[in-house]
């Protein structure tokens, strides 16, 4: 077997950005017009205000009604157009957002097919694959488009500004530069750690809540539930502290904004009348001046939370590329093998482990050929399931050889039954199966259950005896020409056991089956038991 590929370096959120608008065509095209339309949705509400303003002092001054009708009709359009572009940008934007989310799911997806070790605890990775995934929406959406379309319609206010009074110009870029850049700096800087601590806090508490629900019924028989409960406590405690944190510092900020925008419309009011007195600025051109900044800071208003978010976006997005740069334990998805006429496997002088773990056997020797039933026997811990991740190609031997004929089934010891109806836990043996496929599996399996009928999590909804035969009949709907079973009977009485023994070797056929066990009951119909011992 080939060595697993080098995991890729780390590129950081901008690398991991850019490699996925490769992934989506027309990635940069898209995002420049929702830019663009976002700056667009803003410069017509500053617009509306300026040309409201100047069509209210105008229209004081009781000029024919001439005189208004552009500006009325501006004001028309202004308010409409505003409307119609924010839309148009949320789609667009939007649109390419969920589309690179989708993009770096399936990278995600793909990575974790290639290991059979996941190395995560179940509810943090759960987490990272959903929660931390969907940060590229809010870096897309949330923070590039705001901040980029902001500077824009900073500049164009600023420098049409400069037409009618330099110096008001002057007061509105420091006002904007202020409350647009500084203070969302400073307000990201306060709440980092806070910003920084909620991404992993929401793992854990993920972790918790994971644990609790599939332990629920151990943990209570132990006595344990509010040692658990205030654990999960202590972490959503963690995460609601964090959220506080960040709560705060965005009000502050915030106020900090209206401040700048309150300094901006006094300023320019006190220079726009001294340049009205010394008549460089028309009257009707002083209330455009002081109203439009109001609008102007409006815009910046959501800068601060933007700027949070990319401190938790950063976060997210350097846990999802951990796992995307993870080295790889094992080989993961394995294709199919192809049929073989003489279907059977065998392992010469093997030493069978984890990739870059200690060795748990050494010089194994196993030969299951067609017609054949071994059981393979040992202590718990020996090795037995890492010798059966090794037949079916999951992970390599570390030394020796281990050679396969035909496409291998495997019968997991605790095969998890999914909240769905028979019929779909079945075709998990054979995605392409029909439903008589799975009717006909079901008989073989010895189970007459309904194929529509839901299971319910983790099999509630049907007995033990029944969930083992289900797990059986993907077996059976796969066509596979090699058996390996995993502690049959586990979990069975044994009424249950024979039963599901004898359905087992009836459907087996002639085909090379492998038993690993503590059973008794099936070493007895095994032709021979093969012992392991470390």
């Amino acid at each position: 077997m080939s060595a697993p590929a080098a995991a890729p370096p780390r590129r950081g959120w901008l690398g991991l950005l850019r490699g996925l608008t490769a992934d989506v065509p027309r990635a940069w095209p898209h995002f420049f017009a929702a830019l663009l339309l976002a700056a667009a949705a803003s410069a017509a509400s500053v617009a509306l205000m300026a040309t409201s303003g100047w069509l209210l002092s105008r229209a004081a001054e009781h000029p024919p009604v001439l005189y208004l009708q552009v500006a009325a009709v501006g004001v028309r359009f202004f308010g409409i157009s505003r409307g119609v572009f924010r839309y148009t940008e949320r789609l667009v934007g939007h649109d390419l957002a969920l589309k690179l989310q989708s993009a770096l799911r399936l990278r995600v997806y793909g990575t974790l097919s290639r290991t059979t070790l996941l190395g995560r605890r179940r509810g943090d990775l759960l987490t990272r694959i959903v929660a931390d995934v969907e940060a590229v929406m809010d870096l897309v959406v949330r923070v590039l488009v705001p901040f980029c379309s902001a500077s824009l319609v900073i500049l164009a206010t600023t420098t049409l500004f400069a037409v009618f009074s330099p110096a008001s110009a002057i007061v509105l870029l420091v006002s904007a530069v202020l409350a647009g850049g500084i203070v969302p700096w400073v307000a990201q800087r306060a709440s980092r750690a806070a910003d920084a601590t909620a991404v992993p806090a929401r793992g854990r508490l993920a972790d918790s809540a994971h644990e609790l629900s599939r332990a629920s019924v151990d943990i209570v028989a132990y006595g344990l539930a509010e040692e658990r409960l205030a654990a999960l406590l202590d972490v959503d405690e963690e995460l609601k502290r964090a959220e506080e944190r960040a709560a705060v510092v965005r009000g502050i900020a915030v106020a900090g904004q209206v401040v700048a925008a309150g300094f901006a419309v006094l300023l320019i009011l006190v220079l726009g009348a001294q340049e009205v007195a010394a008549g460089t600025l028309s009257p009707v051109m002083l209330a455009v001046l002081v109203l439009t900044p109001l609008t102007l800071h409006e815009v910046l208003s959501t800068l601060a939370q933007s700027a949070q978010t990319f401190t938790r976006a950063k976060v997210a997005l350097r846990r999802v590329e951990a796992e995307l740069t993870a080295e790889p334990v094992g080989a993961g998805d394995v294709p199919d093998a192809p049929p073989a006429e003489d279907p059977g496997l065998r392992l010469s002088g093997a030493t069978i482990g984890w990739p870059r773990s200690e060795a748990l056997l050494t010089g194994l020797d196993l030969r299951v050929g067609r017609g054949e039933r071994v059981a393979l026997v040992g202590p718990s811990g020996v090795g037995k399931t890492t010798v059966a991740a090794t037949v079916m190609g999951l992970i390599p031997p570390q030394a020796g050889r281990v050679e396969t004929h035909g496409r291998v089934g495997y019968l997991a010891q605790d095969a998890h039954i999914f909240s769905t109806t028979v019929s779909e836990n079945v075709r998990i043996g054979n995605k392409d199966a029909t439903r008589d496929d799975v009717v006909h599996a079901l008989a073989r399996a010895g189970l007459d259950l309904d194929p529509d009928r839901v299971v319910g999590e983790l099999g509630s909804a049907v007995s033990g005896g029944e969930a083992r035969r289900i797990a059986l009949a993907r077996l059976l709907v796969g066509d596979y020409q090699v058996w390996v079973l995993d502690e049959p009977t586990e979990h069975l009485d044994v009424i249950t056991a024979a039963g599901v023994l004898d359905d087992l070797w009836r459907a087996a056929g002639d085909a090379p089956l492998l038993a690993i066990t503590h059973d008794p009951a099936v070493m007895e119909r095994c032709d021979r038991v093969v012992r392991l011992a470390r």
